[in-house]
């Protein structure tokens, strides 16, 4: 798709006036969001204006723009003043993608969270997790 042309049942598409989050900075490639659903009340995500699946897809000027970006969704952060900060994809269903749009989660992380000193990979180091068949 091109950056004019939106999925028209995309919650992250913004001209289909969907989004249940606040916009809180755009520019001609991104926008920044908070966080409106969860636990984690102190977060943001970073999601591209041009309707695409997955980071694979984000072409080289949107990488650049992410840059700059992510160190202004950081000091959004910072007025929280977190001990800690956890950033990640999701990409596909699979991998916890809930909804079918580039988008870059950033999120503050605090000592007296009841998670606090577990990271990203956490749920893939429970024994739980492990597949029955590993090859």
């Amino acid at each position: 798709m091109t950056h004019d042309t939106i999925n028209p049942d995309c919650p992250f598409c913004l001209k289909n006036n969907t989004l249940r989050c606040n916009v809180l900075y755009q520019d001609d490639l991104w926008y920044i969001t908070d966080m409106v659903d969860g636990e984690l009340k102190h977060g943001y995500m970073i999601i591209t204006k041009r309707h695409i699946n997955t980071p694979f897809d984000i072409n080289e000027k949107e990488w650049a723009a992410l840059r700059d970006l992510l160190k202004r969704c950081k000091l959004l952060l910072d007025r929280y003043s977190p001990d800690g900060y956890n950033l990640g994809w999701n990409i596909n269903p699979v991998g916890g993608q809930n909804v079918d749009h580039a988008h870059l989660h950033l999120f503050g992380r605090f000592a007296d969270e009841p998670l606090a000193h577990k990271g990203l990979r956490y749920a893939f180091k429970q024994p739980s997790n492990r597949r029955g068949s590993v090859q």
